[in-house]
């Protein structure tokens, strides 16, 4: 584990070299695929030390940390092209991957703590710094206050834990709480992470202000710290869960509904994009919540599966807004007729979307229904409701955008460029050949 953390770490004098921006975003390549064969077996823990150590949950995030963050060097290109600080640029997001790696890495609940707050300083500055628009200010703050206001009370309840259990090392904490101000302290930090329904006004402000790197990490990884933190706590939280939980399920299921519903009047592209995450990370809140294998590794699943999705939704918007200037599907419309080729990414992605076959969306949401309706028959309701909802935004997204007459103020035909494409093919070829492999998502939990 080390050996990678000192890898990024002599990237960085790297990054503030000139003309260094490809080759840092090749040797990150070069560390992902050095990880991806570091999975020799399956036993629980493979990596294991005091500070740092890796186990089967953490390999596939801290996987797709590393993922994201070079497709997020891929989809930058005007950064390095004209120049926009493009060196702090890489040092940010060399920084950012660093504090991901160490947050997944962390086996000690006040390290995971500290590393998880500290993801949120470079996320930042991304949107701060590389942003389009003025209310970038508003929606960073946002983000700090909703995540900060969150996380007082875990800080308060990890103290709590260290007084009553004199450690604080993931695997020592065995005892069973039912103390209800532990458990909402603990649990509401990730929930806000995730984000849930009612807690989530953050997230749409955050994704349309940000850069096109800025919406994938928050896409890719940031909603994915919830989830690994609540499959994390929960081993503690299991007897007050089974009492408690059904709060946080028909909040989440309803609210998901609703959020759905929502992004059928967006008329902005990575508004509808950022909304429809909501509407998925419901699902998975769902899913954990009813603490059995089903819900756990279906909302594994799916958090993978999203990851890699939602990115490249949001490649494909920037792609459109580099070329109209606009966000607005009013604009982006009639998209086949001006790049045509671009057409069948935004099929296959919103495909995904909806949990089409072969993408592991599918093997993530199947689980999910499995757990969540043998908890309660009553969930039908609103998951039927939700697959459904889920289904017509990702058409209405698709079909909004890439049919209908031809915005005139269009006169150009670019139909994309080498790396556009390779960016897209990285994004959906390994969200469609891992349901190849499906039993390792089981595997990983």
């Amino acid at each position: 584990m080390l050996k990678l953390l000192f890898m990024m770490v002599m990237l960085i004098p790297l990054s503030l070299m000139k003309q260094m921006y490809w080759l840092v975003q090749l040797y990150l390549f070069m560390i992902s695929f050095i990880f991806m064969f570091m999975l020799v077996n399956s036993s629980m823990f493979m990596y294991i030390s005091y500070f740092m150590s890796m186990d089967l949950i953490s390999y596939g995030l801290i996987l797709l940390s590393l993922w994201i963050c070079v497709l997020m060097m891929m989809a930058s290109e005007s950064i390095n092209r004209f120049n926009y600080s493009k060196n702090f640029f890489v040092l940010n997001l060399l920084m950012l991957l660093l504090m991901l790696y160490l947050t997944f890495s962390s086996m000690n609940v006040f390290y995971f703590y500290l590393f998880f707050e500290g993801s949120l300083i470079p996320t930042l500055f991304l949107i701060i710094g590389w942003g389009y628009q003025p209310e970038r200010l508003q929606a960073g703050i946002y983000l700090l206050f909703y995540t900060l206001l969150a996380s007082l009370p875990m800080l308060v309840g990890i103290f709590y834990l260290y007084n009553n259990n004199n450690s604080l090392m993931f695997m020592m904490l065995n005892n069973n709480y039912y103390n209800q101000f532990l458990y909402l302290s603990l649990l509401l930090a990730f929930l806000v992470k995730m984000p849930m329904f009612l807690v989530h006004l953050w997230l749409p402000k955050a994704h349309v202000e940000a850069p096109i790197a800025g919406s994938m990490i928050l896409a890719g990884i940031m909603l994915k710290l919830g989830g690994y933190g609540m499959l994390r706590i929960f081993n503690i939280l299991m007897y007050i869960g089974m009492k408690l939980n059904i709060y946080w399920m028909i909040l989440s299921l309803f609210g998901g509904f609703l959020v759905s519903l929502l992004c059928l009047r967006q008329v902005d592209l990575k508004s509808l994009i950022a909304y429809s995450s909501v509407s998925h990370m419901s699902i998975v809140i769902g899913g954990i919540m009813t603490l059995n294998y089903w819900g756990f590794t279906g909302s594994y699943t799916l958090m993978i599966a999203h990851g890699l999705c939602s990115s490249g939704l949001f490649c494909l918007a920037n792609m459109s807004y580099e070329r109209t200037g606009s966000r607005s599907l009013f604009i982006n419309k009639g998209m086949m007729n001006f790049m045509p080729s671009m057409c069948l990414w935004w099929f296959l992605l919103s495909s995904s979307n909806m949990a089409a076959p072969p993408s592991l969306n599918l093997l993530g949401e199947i689980s999910l229904l499995n757990s969540i309706i043998s908890w309660s028959y009553l969930t039908m309701i609103w998951l039927s409701l939700l697959s459904f909802f889920s289904a017509a935004y990702s058409l209405y997204l698709y079909s909004y955008s890439q049919h209908g007459d031809l915005y005139s103020g269009l006169f150009s035909s670019s139909n994309g460029s080498l790396r556009e494409y390779l960016l897209l093919m990285l994004h959906w070829l390994p969200l469609n050949l891992i349901i190849m492999k499906s039993e390792i998502c089981s595997l990983w939990l």
